[in-house]
């Protein structure tokens, strides 16, 4: 078995050349169509062409989905900071008629000492919900004796000028306004000189 060697890859080239044979003018033809099966395929200016715009329009719709994908997130972080924002707005809502009520209660006069109890303790819880208020952002607007604007009062009267007075100018507060940071909750009842 050590005798025997393995042919090596020459060998075995020759080999077979010797016993495939073939003619002269078969191996002409064979060399003639290598190079037509070798040839590369010709692109026209057409092809390439419409794979170029097939390309620009996949570049520009990326592009454009890409810039959609942006503008939501942007829109999104500030749907979130405006929410964080303006966190317990409606609850704030809720407890300004609690507010108004209490003012009402305190402006009531109190003659025996029962009723100057009962006030007493009006008067604190008041004091303690204008303090929460206060803590949470939510501020009274200023009316009395400034001019007046529509975006924190409401007009509901208008009166004369009277000495010491300008015109458009508050003059009196029927309701008090509030608002919660830089947002207006509920605008001032005023009465307005004109």
């Amino acid at each position: 078995m050590a005798d025997k060697q393995q042919p090596s890859t020459d060998d075995e080239t020759a080999a077979k050349a010797a016993t495939t044979k073939q003619d002269p003018d078969k191996t002409e033809q064979g060399a003639a169509a290598e190079p037509k099966a070798a040839a590369k395929p010709t692109v026209t200016a057409e092809q390439l062409a419409a794979v170029q715009k097939k390309a620009d329009d996949f570049e520009d719709k990326y592009l454009r989905a890409e810039a959609e994908v942006q503008n939501m997130q942007a829109r999104y972080q500030k749907e979130q900071a405006s929410l964080i924002k303006y966190d317990g707005q409606q609850l704030a809502k809720d407890v300004l008629p609690v507010i108004d009520n209490l003012e009402r209660a305190l402006a009531v006069e109190a003659t025996d000492d029962a009723s100057k109890q009962i006030k007493k303790g009006v008067q604190m819880t008041y004091d303690h919900m204008e303090d929460a208020l206060k803590r949470n952002h939510v501020t009274e607007i200023e009316a009395l004796g400034k001019p007046f604007d529509p975006t924190l009062h409401q007009a509901v009267q208008s009166v004369p000028v009277s000495d010491g007075q300008t015109a458009e100018t508050v003059v009196n507060v029927l309701q008090k306004g509030y608002q919660l940071k830089d947002r207006v909750l509920r605008p001032a009842m005023v009465v307005v000189a004109q």
